[in-house]
């Protein structure tokens, strides 16, 4: 039997946030046993996780350049997805990529960084879990461990991060501080520390296209069955989805699966149309690794195994784009000279086809042209890393106007688009949209297209999909 004193720590709790007019009352005989009869779960501290050296050097970056402030980088909290049902929990990238905490960081939690006369003392809050002689344990749907399983302990994540930490109740706010998201050069900083990925984050990103290699050949693999379903676009999706959440720990980004004239909609995730024999599929999808660090590939498949001759003039038109950018990719250029390399491909093809009042020189003028952009609005290419679109708050000139350098991770992707009712471009054109991703490490000696050994070329494709559904 408990005492009065743990029947007081015990009462039936007024649980915030929990849905009163469905609530059970706990009867009193649960109340007084509920903390009784439990095994003893003696804990064993891990050793440090790989990352952790890692996101030491990236605190100590940080670090270095804010002295004597107080830097506070919150990991976020859960987001209602309807009434008191939650979305996934994901840490805010900063404050993943600065603890190595990744898929498994418990929300509400902090990283603050106290100044001292010679850098920081960095301390990571986080909700201690609760023993079973209080309410939270069997009551308290979001964090009770009746309800979500084990959390981890304070002494265990110190151990496996390499961190210092404490309850969460301890945390205090300060005046002075910076806060990620609230000040400008804090959220631009970590972002920018981003822009050079180090060997745990590149070893993870080859990972995550590894995977999402191997997820591509299960669609593949499905094709029948997306055709033979009503909205085969969802076939896709899930197909894709379950190898994500096998081997990974889910998307990196809402999967595209754009079938005929829903590839020419840059961000189709409705994903509810049909796929048709004879139409292209575009599938845009990454798998996240547990770590949180994405792939985002992009290959455009003929469901029937062949292209026809239109859709292959098409497709091989973007594959020389990402080419020549490809090509284009060195140390020491501008980030924004790979886009302007790809585009000139893109500008020659369309005016080769007639599709552009002017010539292709003068739709590059950068002041007067552009024509050539109707068929292909978006960028070549983007950061890529821990975010799907890393480092988006890195200013301008680290960014677009950035010099490219050995260890940076950016995808090249290169596309064209003929929407449907697009009465500039002849009727056989017309909803076919095509386009090819790929993830490309810059190195000392020059780009290296960490997605190269998935099929790129209408050859390859092809040969693909017949080895694959063989």
């Amino acid at each position: 039997m408990s005492t009065a004193a743990e029947r007081d720590t015990i009462a039936e709790p007024d649980v915030e946030n929990s849905n009163t007019n469905r609530k059970q009352p706990f009867p009193q005989g649960f109340l007084d046993t509920i903390s009784t009869g439990w095994a003893e779960r003696p804990e064993t501290l891990p050793g440090a996780r790989e990352q952790a050296p890692y996101a030491a050097v990236r605190r100590a970056a940080l670090s270095a350049a804010f002295p004597g402030k107080r830097l506070v980088i919150p990991a976020g909290s859960l987001k209602q997805r309807s009434n008191d049902t939650d979305y996934v929990f994901r840490a805010h990238s900063a404050f993943a990529h600065l603890t190595g905490w990744a898929s498994d960081t418990e929300p509400d939690s902090v990283l603050v960084f106290d100044p001292t006369d010679d850098g920081h003392d960095v301390t990571l809050y986080f909700r201690e879990r609760a023993d079973r002689t209080t309410t939270e344990f069997y009551a308290d749907a979001t964090v009770g461990e009746f309800w979500i399983g084990p959390r981890p302990s304070l002494a265990g994540v110190a151990a496996d991060l390499a961190l210092t930490t404490a309850h969460l109740a301890e945390f205090a706010p300060a005046e002075g501080e910076l806060v990620l998201d609230e000040d400008e050069t804090l959220t631009r900083a970590v972002s920018e520390l981003r822009l050079i990925k180090d060997d745990f984050e590149i070893a993870e990103m080859r990972r995550a296209v590894e995977i999402t290699a191997a997820g591509f050949d299960d669609i593949i693999r499905e094709l029948p069955s997306a055709v033979a379903h009503a909205r085969g676009e969802r076939v896709v999706e899930g197909v894709f989805h379950r190898r994500a959440r096998e081997d990974g720990n889910g998307e990196g980004y809402d999967t595209i699966a754009a079938s005929g004239p829903h590839a020419c909609y840059l961000h189709w995730t409705r994903n509810d149309g049909a796929v048709v024999p004879g139409d292209l599929i575009l599938v845009d999808a990454g798998v996240e690794a547990d770590s949180l660090y994405t792939a985002d590939i992009t290959r455009t498949l003929p469901v029937s195994g062949t292209f026809t001759d239109v859709q292959r003039r098409v497709y091989e038109a973007v594959r020389e784009a990402a080419d020549v950018a490809f090509a284009a990719a060195k140390v020491g250029v501008r980030f924004r000279d790979i886009h302007a390399a790809a585009m000139t491909v893109i500008a020659a093809r369309v005016a080769e086809w007639g599709l552009l009042p002017v010539t292709a020189e003068e739709a590059l003028d950068a002041e007067a042209g552009g024509q050539h952009r109707r068929y292909m609005v978006h960028g070549t290419s983007h950061h890529l890393g821990i975010d799907v679109h890393d480092c988006a708050q890195a200013r301008r000139e680290m960014y677009y106007d950035g010099i490219v350098a050995p260890g940076m991770v950016f995808t090249i992707e290169p596309g064209l688009y003929f929407q449907i009712d697009d009465l500039t471009v002849p009727a056989e054109l017309r909803g076919i949209g095509v386009r090819i991703e790929d993830d490309i490490l810059m190195t000392e000696d020059g780009p290296v297209n960490l997605s190269a050994g998935i099929p790129r070329t209408a050859d390859e494709i092809e040969a693909w999909i017949a080895r694959v559904q063989s």
